[in-house]
């Protein structure tokens, strides 16, 4: 039996299935063992199940994530379907009252630790990692999820501020977090990053040069990584989402919720739980698989900017 199987779900099974918040569920299937079944939504009746040896793993490693992010979309979407793993978390962000929500809700599945900092910030960064407690500190995998976009101008118009922020957390952030957690990964000669980039760092766009070249600078940085990191047992995925309804656009458009909201008019984006299942789907694969790069596209969208809307 492969590590994957399709089953067909009956209507009232799915409607019944739909009702639980969580974004995964562990159930028990006759002659399949347990399983997790991941990615249900929406009509769909098929769902893709990780078989009982693969959660089994998990659970008994007690494998240790930090995700940083974690306060919101892609980041939180991600801890929430880890920790249906049972991976111990370490949550990272910068909105400690949101960072103590999700530990609170999450602690009923697994062992969490919130760490407050800025990815911008490097001696925050440096600070928070070596604080961790010695049994915190084996990390096994890294979600390099935290990044920002910020406006939307030609770049003759363009904020330096702006700029600024883009850079230090998409670009700085991401090195200055990945530079505390890998010589431990190096040591122990095992390990798994995760990099978040966009589909905006594989096509350019106009009016979005910043944004798009710090998201090329993730691609470039994540195959760098690997071709640093792989002879050290380390494995190294590209994420690229293309259109995902998150906070993303509010901030992109500086608090303007009715602007945002058009990104997304006219067909369906993908969600923050569609990106967690694919992080979930690569560090799930078997030792001797890397899903080194995945883009991801709302099947309404063709490209970076060409969607086809209703």
């Amino acid at each position: 039996m492969g590590r994957y199987e399709v089953v067909r779900i009956k209507k009232p099974d799915l409607r019944r299935i739909k009702q639980q918040s969580a974004s995964a569920l562990v159930t028990q299937k006759a002659n399949l063992g347990p399983v997790l079944a991941l990615a249900f939504g929406g009509n769909t009746l098929f769902f893709r199940l990780i078989l009982a040896n693969q959660l089994t793993k998990q659970i008994d490693k007690r494998m240790l994530a930090l995700i940083t992010g974690a306060t919101s979309g892609i980041g939180r979407a991600t801890a929430e379907a880890l920790a249906l793993l049972k991976y111990r978390l370490i949550l990272c962000g910068r909105r400690q009252e949101r960072l103590e929500e999700l530990s609170r809700e999450l602690a009923r599945q697994t062992e969490v630790h919130v760490l407050v900092f800025d990815v911008r910030d490097r001696s925050a960064v440096e600070s928070a990692i070596t604080s961790l407690p010695a049994d915190w500190q084996d990390i096994d995998l890294l979600v390099n999820n935290a990044g920002n976009a910020h406006g939307l101008d030609p770049i003759q118009d363009g904020n330096p501020d702006d700029w600024d922020l883009m850079i230090d957390a998409n670009v700085q952030g991401l090195l200055y977090v990945s530079r505390a957690v890998t010589p431990g990964m190096v040591s122990r000669g095992k390990g798994h990053i995760v990099n978040l980039s966009s589909i905006a760092g594989k096509q350019t766009y106009a009016n979005g040069a910043v944004y798009c070249a710090s998201k090329a600078a993730v691609e470039a940085l994540s195959a760098g990584m690997r071709l640093d990191l792989t002879q050290h047992g380390i494995k190294v995925t590209n994420i690229a989402p293309g259109a995902v309804e998150t906070e993303f656009s509010i901030t992109r458009f500086k608090g303007d919720a009715d602007r945002a909201a058009k990104i997304y008019d006219g067909f369906t984006p993908l969600t923050a739980k569609d990106i967690a299942d694919t992080i979930v789907y690569a560090v799930t694969a078997p030792p001797h698989v890397t899903i080194a790069d995945v883009t991801i596209l709302a099947s309404a969208q063709a490209s970076a900017t060409t969607i086809y809307r209703k």
